[in-house]
């Protein structure tokens, strides 16, 4: 079976709030931000104050200074499966385990909620989980007696992988791609294993930049109306029509 979905922050652009702060404030101020860039970091204006100014700013719409400031995280206890939804968002960086280098051999695997409940469907499931851990080991060893390079084995025998198997990332965003990240993957319609992911995710943003993310995830909670079509909706909140 595979690790819990784990979410670890390795780092963050240093003085988040202050570099944002100052990314929005060039935009208005008429002299050289960087000429003032000090007293913004030892608290001229207050933080309190340069949370609120930015808080204003990324509830108007004005969100390109956010991009100047990303955030990387470590993930792993997840399927391929997310991670194919995951690199759909393109303004970011990825690293992941490669399953041309790491063996599949004994790979471990997601099991999705409505299968683990359900006795009959976790037998079949695990059965098939099974049953392509030990072909995966076969074809390997089949390989090996023909003096094939292990690097080779690998990147052929890995197109019997499923979706389901375990894979770790590296991640990194830039708080505009995350609000984005966010908005589309918190959404309850979201699938669930991804949705886990974002909301994790978006707690660790939050600690760091509550100015930024507080208010970030699901639009409909800003909002107070789903604005998916009517068919679409999840019925959390009224929609638009």
């Amino acid at each position: 079976m595979a690790s819990p979905q784990k979410v670890l922050l390795l780092a963050h652009t240093p003085n988040p709030l202050e570099v944002i702060f100052a990314s929005f404030r060039q935009c208005y101020y008429n002299g050289f931000i960087g000429d003032v860039f000090e007293d913004i970091l030892e608290g001229t204006p207050s933080k309190e104050e340069q949370e609120q100014f930015i808080a204003n700013l990324v509830k108007s719409g004005h969100v390109s200074p956010l991009e100047h400031v990303s955030f990387t995280f470590a993930i792993e206890g997840v399927s391929r499966a997310l991670t194919h939804q995951l690199v759909r968002h393109r303004i970011a960086s990825y690293s992941q385990q490669s399953q041309r280098y790491v063996t599949g051999k004994n790979f471990s695997y997601i099991t999705p909620p409505s299968i683990e409940k359900n006795i009959k469907a976790k037998e079949k499931y695990t059965a098939l989980m099974e049953s392509i851990q030990e072909t995966y080991q076969e074809l390997l060893t089949l390989f090996q007696q023909e003096d094939i390079k292990a690097k080779e084995c690998i990147e052929d025998i890995r197109f019997i992988l499923p979706q389901a198997a375990e894979t770790r990332i590296v991640v990194t965003m830039n708080c505009r791609a995350l609000l984005n990240f966010f908005e589309h993957r918190c959404c309850i319609r979201a699938q669930w294993e991804i949705r886990a992911l974002a909301n994790t995710m978006r707690k660790e943003c939050t600690k760091i930049l509550p100015s930024v993310f507080k208010e970030s995830g699901a639009p409909c909670y800003s909002l107070k109306y789903c604005p998916e079509p009517k068919h679409l909706a999840c019925g959390l909140f009224p929609t638009r029509d």
